[in-house]
């Protein structure tokens, strides 16, 4: 028995029905499923969505699945403009009405967290305006979330207001630390943006996170890559997440293959739970 829990990305399979992505996934031999919410995936704004997040629990509960929702649907709030609004935008309001339909859903839905990000600064935004809409933002969110019983974690990630750790713990800071607020990895973030080695990230970030995505990147490379493709080396990784006590969701996250994903998926859980023996 594998001592980390792997899921994969709804993302990853934007060619199947969401009940068959559930199904694939679970009859792969994963134990999660990091669900990102969008038109063709339980989208939170469309009708009857209590009926179908009723329907999705029932079905994730009947495969043993484990889940965590993320909010990085690409053109979910504005058919023109991607990942926009943003919390740092002028018209935030949607993207705030958003993030609180999906604390909503992952609570009904018994997920162990919502993950979710700044967004790139508008150029029209200064700085200290965009930080500011940032603190008063998350903090809301994290309040609605603590309330349902949800933590939050929230993601660095390259080109955003908030791409590292560092930033990340400034945000924490000035929100007071609260306990719902944690933190949402991206493994090929670290090898693009941490000047250490990827494992020593990880081992740095253990303690506050929440959820982890997992996937290869090159130096600098902002691409969600096949394992194997990029430079991360990925048994330490897999060991910094053991010794460092980390008990949620690894989920695979490969948003370009979705022409593959049954394919994809069945080989990316090989090569981590090869990766894992070596550690062991």
């Amino acid at each position: 028995m594998s001592a980390l829990r792997y899921g994969y990305g709804t993302n990853g399979f934007a060619g199947h029905r969401l009940a068959e992505a559930i199904e694939v996934i679970a009859g792969l031999g994963y134990r999660g499923v990091a669900l990102t919410l969008d038109h063709q995936h339980l989208d939170p704004f469309a009708p009857g969505l209590a009926r179908r997040v009723a329907a999705v629990a029932d079905r994730l509960r009947d495969h043993h699945l484990g889940v965590v929702v993320e909010t990085g649907a690409r053109y979910l709030l504005d058919p023109w403009r991607k990942h926009a609004p943003t919390l740092l935008h002028d018209d935030r309001k949607l993207r705030l009405d958003f993030l609180r339909r999906a604390v909503a859903v992952a609570a009904d839905i018994g997920a162990e967290a919502v993950s979710f990000w700044a967004g790139v600064r508008p150029a029209e935004v200064d700085e200290p305006t965009a930080w500011r809409r940032l603190v008063d933002g998350c903090a809301e969110i994290t309040g609605v979330a603590a309330a349902r019983g949800v933590p939050v974690g929230f993601e660095p990630e390259p080109g955003m207001l908030v791409e590292d750790l560092a930033g990340w713990h400034r945000l924490r800071d000035e929100l007071g630390a609260p306990a719902a607020f944690g933190l949402s990895l991206d493994i090929g973030h670290c090898r693009c943006l941490e000047p250490e080695p990827v494992a020593e990230c990880v081992a740095k970030a253990a303690p506050y996170l929440v959820n982890v995505q997992i996937d290869d990147m090159r130096r600098g490379v902002h691409e969600h890559l096949e394992f194997g493709a990029g430079e991360i080396d990925f048994p330490s990784v897999l060991r910094a997440l053991i010794d460092g006590g980390y008990r949620g969701l690894v989920a695979v996250e490969l948003p370009r293959h979705s022409h593959a994903a049954p394919t994809v998926a069945r080989e990316s859980l090989a090569y981590l739970r090869a990766a894992e023996r070596e550690v062991r």
